[in-house]
């Protein structure tokens, strides 16, 4: 990790913050069906997510990436847990339909699920889509510590002092191989194949 100052309060409190009160609303319906491990995890990659975007100079929608953050793991939930689509694609097919509720329009509804989907794929250029981009790298962080030296020690250590895994790696790990378990040709089940487990184990966020 790089190293700087470590970051004051305030500057917690305002990457943890949702930025409208659609956003808001969001984190509050992701809370209903989460695991308390599951959406500590939506929260901390929200917050590395818009501080790499900041720290990259990219200029990326913060409600949009906030609300991707917020839903993107919904369909690892029971309730939307679908019995033949990939978590991802399910679970944004469920923030489509709370974008709707919202008021937003198709384009931008759609814009959600793309995010949503695409912070599953391996890797996500920021000319093509700056959100997805940001959500893929802040998600691979946070599971498996992939691009660590991309975020200052210091925030990253302070973040998950304020907002702990409280063992997210050991659930999202048996979550994603039920997933790969299912639905063989998921990206889900791509990321086990290629030893995320191993990954999750050796993830450096779990022994700050």
């Amino acid at each position: 990790m790089t190293t700087g100052h470590r970051p004051t309060i305030a500057v917690l409190d305002e990457l943890l913050a949702p930025p409208s009160p659609v956003a808001s609303r969001a984190l509050e319906a992701a809370a209903v069906v989460s695991s308390p491990a599951l959406l500590a995890h939506s929260r901390r990659s929200a917050a590395l997510a818009v501080d790499l975007g900041r720290r990259e100079g990219l200029t990326f929608d913060h409600e949009l990436l906030f609300v991707a953050a917020a839903l993107h793991d919904v369909g690892l939930a029971g309730p939307f847990d679908s019995h033949a689509e990939p978590f991802e694609r399910a679970g944004a097919e469920v923030a489509r339909v709370f974008a709707s509720g919202a008021g937003w329009s198709a384009d931008r509804a759609q814009r959600l699920v793309d995010v949503i989907v695409r912070h599953a794929w391996p890797a996500v250029s920021a000319t093509f889509d700056v959100e997805g981009h940001l959500l893929e790298r802040a998600t691979s962080l946070d599971v498996s510590g992939v691009g660590v030296d991309d975020w200052p020690a210091e925030l990253v250590a302070a973040l998950v002092d304020r907002v702990p895994r409280d063992g997210f790696g050991v659930e999202f790990g048996g979550l994603m191989s039920t997933q790969a378990h299912r639905k063989p040709g998921s990206e889900a089940a791509r990321t086990i194949r290629a030893g995320m487990r191993d990954r999750i184990a050796a993830n450096p966020l779990d022994r700050l």
